[in-house]
């Protein structure tokens, strides 16, 4: 038998802040047992879970992996726009001309992560 990714664990400093604004990221919820303070918080969505782990210490370094992002209703653009107005932060733009490419954001803690095209924008 093989394993299953339960979750992805991401560190961070403040546990409970940076998992709310990945649930309003990812349309998804705390656990209702995580508390401001508590050391973990967990975010269920439909992609799958994230837990956000309390360290010492803030981050250091390019992420060695991060997360992909494909809007489901509306276009990579859009969600950009609104993933800034959470507090989101631009890294780097890799949007082409043509319309193809992606952008790299980073959260509120630094941790990069992408922003795909929509699967409509792919078919389009």
């Amino acid at each position: 038998m093989t394993s299953l990714v339960r979750h992805t664990t991401i560190d961070c400093t403040d546990a409970h802040r940076l998992a709310s604004f990945w649930a309003e990221v990812l349309d998804g919820s705390l656990a209702e047992d995580d508390l401001p303070g508590d050391p973990e918080a967990t975010v269920t969505a439909a992609g799958g879970a994230l837990l956000f782990v309390t360290v010492p210490g803030a981050k250091a370094g390019k992420n060695r992996v991060h997360l992909d992002l494909q809007p489901q209703d509306r276009d990579r653009d859009d969600e950009v726009e609104r993933l800034l107005a959470l507090g989101a932060t631009l890294v780097a733009d890799h949007r082409r001309a043509d319309g193809s490419g992606w952008v790299t954001l980073a959260d509120i803690e630094g941790n990069e992560f992408c922003v795909e095209r929509s699967a409509a924008e792919r078919a389009g």
